[in-house]
């Protein structure tokens, strides 16, 4: 069984002195979010055996807040340029080269790609997936190598705004 969390990235700024959408900063909501979502799943006592993140400032700094609160190391942190703005095909293609060996993923990046991705493999369609937000699923796997088609089970929401 493989359990997978896509966390798309917190509120970015529009506002900032940033050269371009990729070093766009957290804004404050950004800021409060994250370490929330973070303290919603050390709450629920959700460890991952790895976090992948984009590269992006936001998702960086994402990942890095989110690490702290649940007590995960952040020099384990992975970062990938390639999930910067991925399709949901190029963020499979990135899941399905995991080593088998990790049980528990989270996947920190961006939109529409994550939205597309969570749809692609759940029967009940969201809308989006809006900023911070947790979305959990299972599957019946022994290698993220197989993940294909398979529709995830044991499907979990969670945003902010719900808290």
């Amino acid at each position: 069984m493989k359990t997978l969390y896509i966390i798309r990235h917190a509120k970015s700024s529009w506002d900032s002195n940033a050269k371009s959408d990729f070093d766009r900063p957290l804004n404050s909501r950004g800021q409060r979010d994250a370490p929330l979502m973070g303290s919603v799943l050390k709450q629920r006592g959700i460890t991952p055996d790895l976090i992948l993140a984009s590269s992006a400032k936001r998702a960086k700094k994402t990942a890095l807040i989110i690490s702290e609160e649940i007590g995960y190391r952040e020099n384990d942190i992975q970062f990938d340029e390639d999930l910067y703005l991925a399709s949901w095909g190029e963020i499979l293609e990135i899941i399905q080269d995991i080593d088998m060996h990790i049980d528990t993923l989270f996947v920190i990046a961006h939109n529409p790609g994550m939205t597309n991705f969570i749809n692609h493999f759940c029967k009940d369609k969201i809308s989006n997936l809006p900023t911070t937000g947790v979305f959990s699923m299972e599957f019946d796997i022994k290698d993220w190598k197989l993940l294909k088609s398979q529709v995830a089970q044991n499907v979990d929401f969670d945003y902010p705004k719900k808290h």
